[in-house]
Parts: C-alpha cells; sequence; structure tokens
C-alpha cells in the first residue's frame, strides 16, 4: 500500500509517521492551539497514540479515515494536521478537520488545507458531501470554511461534550456540485 500524499500550492498534505512524533507534539501540545478542540492539550504518550493510530488506520481497505500531516513545501516543515473521514459511504458524505501550530496562523494555510482535503474528497473519492464543524467563538475558523466555499446551515446546540461543559457548533457543508461551479 502507498502512502497518500496530496499537494497544494504551497503545501503537502501526507499521511503521518512516527518521526514526526515532536512536531506533532509541538502543536497538540500547545494550549492556545487546542483551545476549540475536542481533545488536548496532549501529553507525549497521548501524541504518539494519536500518530499510531493514524498508521494503523493508514492500513484500512477500505481507508475512511484520512488523517493528514501538513507540510510547507518550501521548508519541509510539518505545521499541523488535517484530515477527511468519510462518515457514510453510500451517502458519499465525509467532514474535514484542520489543526495548525501557532505560528503557522494567520497565512492563509488552512484555508489551503482544506480545499486541499475538499478537493481530494470530490475529485478521487467522489462524494457528494462534505461538511465540518467548529466552535462558534472559533471566528478565524468560520472564515476558513467559508473561504474555502462551504455554506453555514446551522448551529447544532450542545452537540459536544468538552471537559464538562457542553458546547454548541456550527455546522458548514459543501455539496459536489457547488465544489464544481469553482473547480
Amino acid at each position: 500500500m502507498s502512502s497518500l500524499s496530496l499537494t497544494t500550492d504551497r503545501l503537502v498534505l501526507r499521511d503521518f509517521k512516527m518521526s514526526d512524533l515532536p512536531r506533532v507534539h509541538g502543536y497538540a501540545s500547545d494550549p492556545e492551539v487546542v483551545r476549540f478542540m475536542e481533545w488536548g492539550p496532549n501529553t507525549v504518550d497521548e501524541s504518539r497514540d494519536f500518530i499510531r493510530m493514524t498508521i494503523a488506520l493508514q492500513k484500512d481497505n477500505p481507508r475512511r479515515h484520512f488523517d493528514l500531516a501538513i507540510v510547507k513545501k518550501a521548508e519541509n516543515c510539518l505545521v499541523g494536521g488535517c484530515g477527511l473521514y468519510v462518515t457514510s459511504p453510500h451517502n458519499r458524505e465525509a467532514f474535514i478537520g484542520y489543526c495548525l501550530s501557532r505560528d503557522s496562523w494567520g497565512q492563509g494555510y488552512a484555508t489551503e488545507t482544506a480545499k486541499g482535503l475538499l478537493s481530494f474528497g470530490f475529485s478521487q473519492l467522489r462524494l457528494h458531501r462534505i461538511f465540518a464543524t467548529c466552535d462558534p467563538a472559533n471566528l478565524a475558523s468560520a472564515r476558513v470554511l467559508e473561504k474555502s466555499g462551504m455554506k453555514l446551515e446551522g448551529r447544532l446546540r450542545e452537540n459536544k461534550l468538552i471537559g464538562k461543559k457542553w458546547r454548541d457548533s456550527l455546522l458548514y457543508s459543501i455539496l459536489e456540485h457547488e465544489w464544481k461551479l469553482n473547480n
């Protein structure tokens, strides 16, 4: 089985490998980076377990979980992680997510990543619908989803238990025919 590698203008989205642990743990242990995530801040063991799990899932056939490292081409430097997860093969539906190190914020990498994941999902996996959620307070992520062509569908009320507190999520999606209009 060959490893997955997607390219965008400035990034390579590729399968994780164990040697990524120091960079993964760098962003996964940063409280500011994981502030809106359902996980973290990670211990070293949790970051190691995450990479082990992603490597194990790379062998699934058919593959439904695509956890990928975000690597800047120019510096060959891992700056975050992203993923596309097929939730319903029959309905050809998946969701996407991304997390970038703090030193990579505000440079368009998240939008470029989201667009790369959408292209992969619609072009290669032949999906019909891709969705994403974000914390309503995460205005930067909401902007990324909108810039990538996704539309706000609504607000999911108290759908996530983060720690001991319920949190709402904004739900965004894009359909294959909408994506094709702009690509």
